[in-house]
């Protein structure tokens, strides 16, 4: 999995937790999720999941392969960090979360974020690929790489 795939992916798995947070499926409150007190997602992480979703599928069609990497090394640290954060502690920025499910959920996410930003996006493999059937290769460039020339 490239950088935009884990953008495309990843968004959509976010706008549809946000949506299922905010129709009493696995939220907004533990009475209305269907894992109850072991799992819940309030309105600050149902609209936070939104906000994300929107902008991972955004940065996937609209940005760049050499912009979505970085931003997907990113999320993978941020993912990371949270999930050690909340070893510490179940609040952060007005969101509520469950230890150990959202713990394992945000470092799940992040490795997933890291592994996929180690591989070059489709864009990046077609640009190398183009760049080396037109001799732009070591010691190419103008047909010099050519049998006889």
């Amino acid at each position: 999995m490239n950088p935009k795939q884990f953008l495309i992916l990843g968004g959509i798995i976010l706008v549809l937790v946000a949506i299922l947070g905010m129709v009493n499926i696995i939220g907004p409150t533990a009475n209305d999720s269907i894992f109850g007190t072991n799992w819940w997602f309030d309105p600050v992480e149902n609209w936070a999941h939104l906000v994300l979703g929107i902008v991972a599928l955004i940065a996937a069609f609209a940005f760049p392969g050499t912009l979505q990497k970085p931003l997907v090394i990113v999320v993978g640290i941020v993912g990371v960090l949270v999930a050690l954060y909340n070893l510490m502690s179940m609040d952060l920025l007005g969101a509520h979360l469950e230890s150990p499910a959202d713990l394992v959920l945000h470092l799940a996410v992040g490795v997933w974020a890291l592994f996929a930003s180690l591989r070059k996006s489709d864009n990046m493999m077609m640009a190398h690929d183009t760049m080396g059937k037109m001799g732009g290769g070591m010691g190419g460039g103008m047909g010099m790489n050519k049998p006889g020339m």
